[in-house]
């Protein structure tokens, strides 16, 4: 198993955001992460990445125990996250943005024509605006971006969080297909998405979140399938 979360507690101040959720990840897979706004889906990618610190519980990361280590060490080790938001640099070029993503790899100089190659082929769109500032792109070309970066540091599991959101339908299509590519690629992809629908097409398995703790799991197909899930998640129709 590529990852395993086994207890996690987090807590903001006094509030608890995440209350001992445990799930894994299978290495060449697809997870997703499902709920409302509010359940914990971001708290529970932002502590993966190191960005949150665990109450209780703990992460491996290929049978390594990851849970005290910093982020920063966490990239090298092959953990890289798009977050929700984009988060890229305005006022850098689209391949400056990439080549921060590649920053933490010490071979970063030997592979760069074919890290930037591999993102070019899977989002053409930034090829062709390669030298333009990222911030007056698109809010799609900016999504593309911020993946386009996380996979610049070639990581064995990608956090794509809300990659999906604000975007219109005929880019969402696109987002979901070129992850689906992603993963045929050998990355494997831990997803947290409020288009539940499109999140459980593509998922090998599903963990759905209320309130800080996982509440229902199952594949990507049975989730899609239950009435239940369908009527809180997918208004009916999937």
């Amino acid at each position: 198993m590529l990852l395993e979360v086994e207890g996690l507690c987090v807590n903001y101040g006094r509030i608890e955001a995440i209350r001992d959720i445990s799930f894994s990840v299978e290495e060449g897979s697809v997870v997703t992460l499902i709920g409302a706004n509010g359940a914990g889906k971001t708290t529970t990618m932002k502590t993966l990445s190191g960005l949150r610190k665990v109450r209780a519980g703990t992460v491996a990361f290929a049978g390594k125990d990851i849970t005290t280590m910093p982020s920063h060490a966490r990239v090298p080790l092959g953990i890289s996250q798009s977050p929700e938001g984009r988060r890229i640099f305005p006022g850098m070029s689209v391949v400056e943005n990439l080549d921060m993503g590649a920053y933490a790899r010490p071979d970063r100089a030997k592979t760069r024509t074919a890290d930037l190659e591999r993102v070019f082929t899977l989002f053409p769109r930034l090829q062709e605006r390669r030298d333009q500032a990222a911030g007056t792109m698109s809010g799609g070309e900016q999504q593309m971006l911020a993946i386009g970066r996380a996979l610049m540091s070639r990581p064995k599991l990608l956090l794509l969080d809300e990659p999906s959101m604000g975007l219109a339908p005929k880019l969402i299509q696109q987002i979901f297909a070129i992850i689906t590519d992603i993963r045929e690629q050998g990355t494997t992809i831990l997803l947290v998405e409020q288009n539940a629908a499109q999140a459980l097409r593509i998922a090998d398995r599903a963990y759905i979140l209320e309130t800080g703790e996982v509440v229902r799991e199952g594949s990507g197909r049975e989730l899609a399938a239950d009435d239940s899930v369908r009527a809180a998640y997918l208004g009916g129709d999937v």
